[in-house]
């Protein structure tokens, strides 16, 4: 009989270019926007952006309402400036349901995707981190692994990917892993990694 395995992988794939109108195209709406979309490219949870096209629209807001790399119902409120651009949330969303306008905007807005993203690893129950695989993109920068989501989880290991493109970092965790009490989930910003592999038990 051959070696037996609890060992489990999670694929993560999202070379996606943040995009200013996936949820939202072009529209000027009263309260509730139509919905262009409500999931992203790739799948994974990322940030979601409104833009301004007006320079009337200083505290004015938009309620994104969804759910987060667990499934959990989530809300974002996202302030406008009195400049014509572009506003980041923080929260990460699988899914956008609903986005609401707290009054009509002075111009066209749209909403979309920002360059944050993040993934479920293993949601909601005691996890071990056993090791992982990550292919670089053509940045620098950390991949952060969550004890829960990233809006209520906490950073209890980081990775670093090395900025060059198509190269790996490999680490095995040693002897049984590192536990994650509150489920397991991943987050990185899109210019840095290409796919990971992680490995949980």
């Amino acid at each position: 009989m051959g070696i037996q395995t609890d060992v489990q992988v999670k694929f993560i794939a999202d070379e996606n270019a943040a995009d200013p109108d996936r949820l939202v195209t072009v529209a000027r709406p009263n309260t509730s926007a139509t919905m262009a979309a409500t999931t992203f490219l790739g799948g994974g949870a990322r940030n979601v952006t409104v833009t301004t096209a007006g320079t009337d629209d200083n505290n004015k807001t938009c309620t994104i309402t969804g759910t987060d790399v667990f499934g959990n119902a989530i809300t974002e409120v996202i302030t406008s400036t009195g400049s014509a651009e572009a506003v980041a949330g923080a929260k990460l969303f699988v899914t956008v349901s609903a986005v609401e306008c707290s009054a009509q905007y002075a111009a066209n807005i749209t909403v979309g995707s920002g360059s944050l993203c993040a993934s479920e690893v293993a949601g909601g129950g005691r996890t071990r981190l056993k090791g992982y695989s990550i292919v670089s993109a053509g940045t620098a920068g950390l991949v952060d692994f969550y004890n829960g989501t990233p809006e209520d989880g906490t950073i209890i290991f980081k990775a670093q990917t090395i900025g060059t493109d198509n190269s790996t970092v490999d680490n095995t965790i040693p002897d049984e892993g590192l536990l994650f009490k509150s489920g397991l989930a991943v987050g990185y910003t899109v210019a840095t990694v290409v796919l990971a592999n992680v490995f949980f038990a």
